[in-house]
């Protein structure tokens, strides 16, 4: 009897901290009343039991630009690049471009105008964005160690610069554990086209416990998720089940046998959400209940129509803006951290935002495909609510030279390029750090800002100081932000 009172009663604890977990609130409440109840709001599995500090969000999207976005070309105005267009560039010092992108100053194809209450700068290639610039915080001083893609996308996506470390997802997965028990805590929507430099090593698990990868789902392939259901005939919904049964039952046996093998748990685990996905999945990728208004605005209004050989503006439009809807299903539905790629590995004619020879003819039908996602994904997560506890991160490899390369294109330009935040705690309505006069370098030298901060600033977000969040590999504590990292408080509301 004392035995099923004690269970009513943790019933009903679990129940109210359900029901409180939405705010910041029930979260901190749940920081300051231990293990129990703030695992059960946290979500299960994660190595951090209490947080270190009360929690301002609770989920992450990151928008990746694979090719590396032209910061001149979107978000960071210059006017001395119009003043000066098709004059010798003179930066004053040597630099080392990565191919023969030194040619005269080269001002952007597209034009800029002010938007909203801050008055914030963008060019028409990202103008629906403009809807949504005082709930975001841009961050122009960003710098990179290297011109080369594959490094840089891996610097970005999991904070080292060579393969062999986990991905971020993989990391706060580690560290937060899962919302849901049907889907997975961490899911990759990569470009309908192909993967982005180093391809599903941006989102591994490398040394951490292999549930913690990421989970790729391509929303508009007949198959989005490869091998989750049975395709042959002789397979029916009795017989996988059963095989399951028989599956699970020999892995319980043999990790009976060796309870030490964390991999083994790990497969089991992964077996059994694949049984519950098969259920939780489609209907998460089932856009079919969205009302006709929603859809309009992700542009999916015209699902279906066929679009010619070239890339063009509606088509990225819709590609991106079903990928920003389906984040926003999965985000809802408990899934703790969404990657969604724009852009696919050394493709020609280009699909990737690498733009050596023509960056309109490239740039623009991916930045306005991408800002109309983006745009939407903010104004969806803000009008149900969830925007105050989900992070948004944009972010692309590097930026792009100041000069031009031909006479169209840009070369690669790893010295200083934009980020931008939004939503989960983050300031609204604010640039950070200035790049310099021609959007080259930091305007501040000494004080730029790496990977490392914003990787650390968007785990303090979720409760997570960064320096305390690590590993044993190799007789060596890792951790996402390495040796390096602080947040920045300027940008934490």
């Amino acid at each position: 009897m004392n035995n099923r009172l004690a269970m009513m009663a943790v019933s009903s604890r679990r129940e109210f901290f359900r029901q409180s977990c939405g705010s910041f609130a029930g979260l901190a409440l749940a920081t300051m009343l231990g293990n129990d109840s703030q695992a059960e709001v946290l979500g299960s599995g994660g190595i951090v039991k209490i947080l270190h500090h009360p929690p301002k969000a609770t989920r992450v999207v990151q928008l990746f630009m694979g090719g590396a976005a032209s910061h001149i070309d979107l978000f960071d105005h210059k006017p001395a690049l119009e003043k000066h267009h098709g004059e010798e560039s003179d930066f004053g010092e040597h630099v080392e471009a990565f191919q023969n992108g030194l040619g005269p100053w080269m001002k952007s194809p597209f034009q800029f105008s002010p938007y909203g209450e801050s008055g914030k700068m963008i060019s028409e290639a990202v103008a629906p964005l403009g809807e949504c610039v005082d709930d975001m915080a841009f961050v122009h001083n960003m710098i990179g160690k290297t011109g080369v893609h594959s490094q840089a996308t891996y610097l970005q996506a999991t904070g080292f610069q060579d393969p062999g470390f986990p991905g971020m997802g993989a990391w706060i997965s580690y560290g937060l554990g899962s919302l849901s028990d049907n889907l997975p805590t961490f899911v990759v929507l990569p470009d309908h086209r192909g993967f982005a430099s180093n391809g599903p090593k941006n989102w591994s698990s490398a040394f951490l416990p292999t549930d913690t990868q990421g989970t790729a789902i391509f929303p508009q392939r007949e198959n989005p998720i490869e091998d989750l259901l049975p395709h042959a005939e002789f397979v029916t919904k009795a017989s996988d089940r059963d095989g399951l049964a028989l599956l699970n039952q020999l892995n319980r046996n043999y990790q009976q046998q060796r309870p030490d093998d964390s991999r083994l748990d790990a497969r089991i685990r992964s077996y059994e959400l694949a049984a519950k996905m098969q259920l939780s999945a489609p209907e998460a990728l089932d856009l079919s209940d969205e009302p006709a208004h929603i859809m309009k605005m992700y542009g999916l209004d015209t699902l279906g129509k066929t679009y010619p050989d070239e890339i063009n503006v509606p088509e990225e439009i819709e590609y991106f803006g079903r990928k920003c809807l389906i984040a926003r299903r999965l985000l809802e539905r408990g899934v703790r951290f969404v990657q969604v790629w724009s852009g696919n590995d050394n493709s020609f004619p280009r699909r990737n935002w690498d733009s050596h020879e023509d960056i309109e003819r490239d740039h623009k039908p991916l930045a306005y495909g991408m800002a109309v996602g983006a745009a939407a994904l903010i104004k969806d997560l803000k009008q149900r609510g969830l925007l105050n506890e989900t992070i948004i991160l944009w972010t692309t490899e590097f930026g792009r030279m100041p000069s031009t390369q031909g006479s169209k294109g840009r070369d690669h330009n790893p010295y200083v390029f934009t980020n931008w935040l939004c939503g989960g705690g983050i300031r609204a309505g604010i640039s950070y750090g200035p790049s310099d006069e021609w959007g080259y370098k930091p305007l501040d030298r000494l004080n730029p800002t790496q990977v490392y901060d914003i990787h650390a600033t968007i785990l303090h977000q979720l409760g997570i100081d960064h320096q305390r969040l690590t590993f044993r590999h190799n007789g060596i504590d890792r951790r996402l932000t390495d040796v390096h990292g602080h947040v920045i408080s300027d940008l934490v509301a």
